[in-house]
């Protein structure tokens, strides 16, 4: 376990095991688990390490240049240990920040998170959807730069929830959902133009999906709700080759803090 979010360089419990050739998944805390299941069900042999970074959670709240400078100096220790075949980072707003900074000094593919907007575009019937993030994947440039080449002809209601992330950590925590915190929060998605209303939404951060049971209880209609960890898991099919990924061996799940 970390002492804190800068800790380097990372020493995991002394452990003699061979931790080499599994696939990295980084989030701040439990929503990248949205994105391991998903390359589990792709890939079920492969060998995952899941390091939740609750030391630093969550994201969203981090000023850009700092998140972007922790989060490599945190992927740079754990993978001089790991060794990772691969690195996901299963994270909307890291992803907005980072990906370009890891693979300069990554010898090993990096997969990123980034807002479903290019298939909300594609999906959307009534040209009116919304994506749902952090407030700090809402605001980054690379949101807007998707937006203007997938979908610059439609309606999209930018919302940034700041609570969500947090009660997706309850749920998974047995603490419950607090419905009408959850309500209030998803609300600005639902948005009607010329006559047209929001249709989809994006789950603009891995840890929403956990909590779409509920959204869809307190949704004042029926939308599509869109989550980006299938492609994800595609993805890493596609760019890692089968046999630099460690099979046949447990995943195992590290906390910072």
């Amino acid at each position: 376990m970390l002492t804190g979010p800068s800790t380097v360089p990372f020493q995991p419990l002394h452990m003699q095991a061979d931790l080499s050739g599994r696939v990295l998944v980084l989030d701040s805390g439990v929503g990248g688990l949205s994105v391991q299941r998903e390359i589990k069900r792709a890939v079920p042999e492969a060998g995952l390490l899941y390091l939740a970074d609750r030391a630093a959670f969550p994201y969203g709240d981090w000023e850009g240049a700092a998140l972007r400078d922790h989060i490599c100096d945190l992927v740079k220790s754990v993978s001089a240990v790991w060794q990772p075949s691969a690195v996901v980072v299963a994270c909307n707003t890291a992803s907005t920040l980072v990906l370009t900074a890891l693979r300069e000094f990554l010898p090993v593919p990096v997969i990123g998170t980034v807002p479903a907007i290019k298939p909300a575009a594609e999906q959307t019937r009534s040209g009116v959807f919304a994506v749902l993030a952090t407030p700090g994947t809402v605001k980054r440039d690379y949101t807007q730069d998707l937006i203007d080449d997938f979908a610059s002809q439609h309606h999209i209601a930018l919302v940034g929830a700041s609570g969500l992330a947090g009660l997706a950590e309850d749920k998974l925590a047995g603490r419950g959902v607090d419905l009408e915190h959850l309500r209030r929060e998803i609300a600005p998605c639902f948005t009607e133009e010329d006559g047209k209303r929001t249709d989809c939404v994006v789950l603009g951060c891995t840890h929403f999906p956990f909590l779409r049971e509920e959204m869809e209880q307190v949704a004042p209609w029926q939308v599509t709700w869109i989550d980006p960890a299938p492609a994800i898991a595609k993805r890493l099919v596609q760019v890692v080759e089968r046999g630099d990924v460690a099979t046949g061996c447990d995943d195992l799940f590290f906390l910072t803090g």
